[in-house]
């Protein structure tokens, strides 16, 4: 370590970083500093002096605060609290919400020009802004989690974990939380040494708490008409209106003049079946879809919601495995069908990666329709796509996650050429 860890600096950011940070320059040096907004002057402290390029830092107070500061929606997250005790999870929360939406913008931006290697006119064209899900204007950003995990600590007591480090911090509400949550959230009770407790409050029936290891229980969620089979400790989106808005983002996604309802159309990563059922939907009662995920539990429900398509079809495999035995065992006839396919996929935060991208872009679908909860990540996938001979065509980014720094993107990635011999 260096002679500046745990001092305080006097810092004034000039920009965002991904991951939430604010950008300021120290004798040169570049320092990521937590809780700060560009343009605005604080004091903050030296966390972490260990790279020659970069550094990071904690602000500890403001100097002279920006416009678009404003008091956290989180009390036990606000800047007068030591560092070490703010905790995590609503690290925008001192921002105002419009301004939040800009700060993302200009990440996922940079992400696309950087990283992506996109024509900063093309993102331009593209990227228009952030859009708010229905109705969290009107309530500020707040309570629009549906699912919650909690922690215990070696007393027993539950609570949200401080921002980088596993220490639980006592709050006295979930102000991110929906009302159902916040209503049998166990915040002052003890539990003992269980490690987590999980809240949710699904769209059809009671909110429910599930502690430690619990056998699952399956649940109903309804989107729209249609209702959809999960485990409750299974995956689902968070925000209360993203099934529905996902769902219409995927579909408006996906481009006319490259669909083919009878292709061999997919959806990876694919759950319980969410976005083929919106695939689904663009092409009717004919369309085929095959969705494939590693899980056998939610593969299994998502044979169950699928079930009004017959040409429908849920496998449980790693997304890799299957494209490299696809390519494989692909006869003449199904290469064509997939050349006329559309695929949906909705990767981990890591993204799909380069080697599930060169099986796609190999496969040579005639679109890709890409659901993303980290913009860096889409700009690498975009990248090695384009790199492939395809073209981003269309973005949307959403803000599905207010109060933090993630945004949710859906991309369009189309095959103009001919696909290769």
């Amino acid at each position: 370590m260096g002679e500046w860890l745990g001092k305080n600096v006097e810092l004034t950011p000039t920009g965002i970083a991904h991951g939430g940070y604010s950008v300021a320059r120290l004798d040169g040096r570049v320092v990521f500093v937590s809780d700060a907004i560009p343009g605005e002057t604080v004091e903050a402290r030296v966390t972490d002096d260990s790279k020659s390029s970069f550094w990071w830092a904690d602000t500890v107070s403001v100097s002279s605060a920006s416009e678009f500061r404003v008091a956290h929606v989180w009390p036990e997250a606000d800047v007068a609290l030591d560092p070490t005790r703010r905790v995590g999870g609503a690290d925008f929360g001192h921002i105002s919400l419009a301004h939040q939406r800009e700060l993302k913008k200009d990440v996922l931006r940079d992400a696309l020009i950087r990283f992506g290697k996109v024509d900063p006119a093309t993102v331009s064209l593209l990227l228009d802004k952030v859009n708010a899900l229905p109705g969290d204007d009107k309530v500020g950003g707040l309570g629009w989690r549906t699912r919650v995990r909690l922690h215990t600590n070696d007393r027993g007591q539950v609570g949200p974990r401080a921002r980088k480090s596993h220490d639980v911090i006592r709050v006295s509400s979930l102000p991110l939380a929906s009302a159902g949550i916040n209503l049998i959230a166990p915040l002052s009770e003890e539990y003992g040494d269980i490690g987590s407790v999980d809240v949710l409050s699904p769209s059809i029936g009671d909110p429910r708490l599930i502690v430690g290891n619990q056998k699952p229980t399956v649940i109903r969620e309804k989107v729209g008409d249609r209702e959809f089979r999960v485990d409750d400790n299974g995956f689902w989106q968070v925000h209360h209106a993203a099934p529905v808005t996902l769902s219409a983002a995927v579909r408006a996604a996906i481009d006319p003049d490259h669909f083919d309802a009878t292709a061999y159309n997919m959806d990876l990563y694919g759950g319980v079946g969410l976005f083929a059922a919106a695939l689904a939907d663009v092409g009717g009662p004919s369309t085929r879809v095959t969705s494939v995920e590693s899980n056998d539990r939610a593969t299994e429900h998502a044979g169950e919601n699928l079930v009004e398509w017959i040409g429908a079809m849920a496998e449980t495999a790693k997304v890799d495995r299957w494209l490299s035995s696809l390519e494989r065992r692909a006869t003449p006839v199904e290469k064509a069908r997939i050349h006329a396919a559309t695929v949906v996929l909705d990767p981990p935060r890591t993204g799909a990666g380069r080697e599930v991208m060169a099986l796609l872009t190999r496969l040579a679908p005639a679109q890709l329709v890409y659901v993303a909860c980290d913009p860096v990540a889409l700009a690498r996938d975009v990248a090695f796509a384009t790199a492939a001979g395809y073209r981003l065509s269309a973005l949307t980014a959403l803000d599905m996650f207010p109060h933090t720094h993630h945004v949710e993107t859906v991309a369009t990635l189309v095959r103009d050429g001919n696909p290769p011999e």
